[in-house]
């Protein structure tokens, strides 16, 4: 009995720490574009931002891909993938989609993605979804058309909607890649090196697409302004590779090898409305009351959609999660 007691006690500690580490990851991820933002409206080129994030968090994470350099003779199409996709891709169209439209907004947008990944689930890999899954989808939606305030004749930018919505593309190679070795038990590819190769494929790819060299550094070396306060551009730089990427990957990793990918992935819903909060506090961008009904409506559907089990008899595991670092570390338990 007190052996029992002992355990109990402990897994409770460990579930505790992981939720705490879960709570770290969505803040640290959702403070991203409260800290890009400002950048990007003292000069900085969206694309630029971008790879000043993901350059600087590869140049962090390089020692652990030398440490499993072995990923890129065993994985390298899913290293190549993980780079463009869920590294290269999902960051531009974010950053750029920011300088367009509202921070949560375009968080929330980008939250479809769960409804997303059923949709490839169902039509292209021809596995069954269960009915909650499907009422996901139709709430998160339904919450992204207010939103975007449909009944004003769809007068929110365009563009912005667009590059918010290819975000949310990106993010579904996120969720099919990390399925990629999952069935290959001691094999499974390690989560943080393919964190790191996805890092360092995709700085690479955005040096080509962004091209740096014509970057207007001066910028770095000023402030920002954020809701009318002077921030020193450095600083917001710092937060974003340090903490919006570096440590909001690594927390997102530790907290789901001590929680369930569930559980992890109920705590990570929070990161939009955490953006939003930020959004709002720091940068002074209010959302409507049909705006934030629609948010929770999404974040809902979003949340259904995602903890949702396929239907008993297609022999498959549940279809998506809240991000692909949880996703991937998940995988990692296998090792």
């Amino acid at each position: 009995m007190p052996v029992r007691t002992t355990q109990s006690s402990h897994g409770s500690r460990g579930k505790g720490v992981g939720l705490g580490l879960a709570l770290g990851s969505a803040v640290a991820f959702g403070g991203s574009g409260v800290a890009a933002k400002p950048l990007i409206e003292a000069g900085l080129d969206p694309l630029h931002v971008v790879w000043l994030r993901v350059a600087g968090a590869a140049l962090v994470m390089l020692p652990l891909a030398v440490r499993h350099r072995a990923l890129l003779r065993r994985r390298p199409a899913l290293l190549a993938g993980f780079g463009l996709l869920a590294v290269a891709g999902v960051q531009a169209f974010y950053f750029a989609s920011i300088s367009r439209i509202p921070v949560g907004v375009a968080l929330l947008v980008e939250y479809l993605a769960p409804a997303l990944v059923l949709g490839w689930v169902r039509f292209v890999q021809g596995r069954a979804v269960t009915r909650a899954a499907a009422v996901g989808v139709v709430l998160a939606v339904g919450g992204l058309a207010c939103v975007v305030e449909v009944w004003a004749g769809l007068s929110f930018d365009a563009v912005g909607l667009l590059l918010a919505l290819g975000a949310a593309c990106c993010q579904v190679g996120y969720f099919v890649l990390a399925d990629q070795g999952s069935d290959s038990g001691a094999d499974a590819p390690d989560p943080l090196g393919v964190i790191a190769y996805g890092l360092l494929i995709g700085a690479a790819v955005l040096t080509v697409v962004a091209r740096p060299w014509g970057m207007d550094w001066g910028v770095l070396t000023g402030t920002a302004a954020m809701d009318g306060a002077a921030v020193p551009a450095l600083a917001l730089l710092g937060w974003i590779v340090l903490v919006a990427t570096v440590i909001a990957y690594i927390t997102g990793v530790v907290s789901v090898r001590r929680l369930s990918p569930q559980v992890a992935g109920v705590v990570a819903c929070l990161e939009a409305v955490i953006a939003t909060g930020l959004a709002w506090v720091l940068l002074g961008e209010h959302l409507s009351a049909p705006q934030i009904i629609g948010g929770a409506i999404v974040l809902t559907g979003a949340f259904i959609a995602q903890s949702a089990t396929p239907a008993k008899g297609s022999g498959a595991r549940p279809v998506a999660g809240a991000g692909v670092e949880r996703e991937l570390s998940a995988r990692g338990t296998a090792t």
